[in-house]
């Protein structure tokens, strides 16, 4: 069964996109191509239990295991050798990238606390839209009484678009709740 925000681009965004920007070509409106979720776990220094807590939740949250990142170098200030773990990130495509984006519009963005929208110069002038949740808790595949500290998350959504103007509008078009 194909999610509910793939059926709403195909039927309407799509189509109100090609008309606004007057293209032609079904492969040059602009559409999803993946979403980034990083957490970073810099605890993870002096416990590695961490990591296994950071690995769960982001699994629950996206539905995919996700990659544990090493660290490149050494860094003696914080005291971090090379190949530590340090972090974790998963890569959605296709149709749990739609499903995760469907559940950050809908029950996640709505639970942050004191949340008025998100901001339009988010973007990196390539398309690419990028914003940080400060807690995991907004998600309710987490439970609270379950977790063992409470980390951010870097949340990257990769489009097609060829500027931020046109990734905007897409992203609008799924419901993203920008300020401006």
């Amino acid at each position: 069964m194909t999610p509910r925000l793939q059926q709403k681009y195909d039927s309407e965004i799509r189509g109100a996109l090609a008309s606004k920007f007057g293209m032609t070509n079904r492969l040059a409106v602009p559409r999803l191509d993946k979403i980034v979720v990083n957490m970073g776990v810099g605890e993870a220094v002096n416990d590695r239990k961490h990591i296994d807590g950071a690995v769960s939740d982001l699994t629950a949250i996206s539905g995919q295991k996700p990659v544990v990142i090493k660290a490149r170098k050494s860094v003696a200030t914080f005291k971090l050798r090379e190949g530590m773990s340090i972090g974790v990130k998963v890569t959605l495509r296709r149709q749990r990238m739609y499903e995760f984006l469907d559940r950050l519009v809908t029950i996640a963005l709505p639970r942050v606390s004191d949340f008025r929208g998100l901001s339009g110069n988010s973007f990196d002038g390539r398309g690419n839209f990028a914003m940080g949740l400060k807690e995991q808790i907004v998600f309710p595949e987490i439970d609270y009484d379950q977790v063992d500290t409470v980390r951010g998350m870097d949340i990257v959504i990769v489009t097609t678009a060829k500027d931020d103007q046109q990734a905007k509008e897409l992203l609008a078009g799924f419901g993203m709740p920008f300020r401006d």
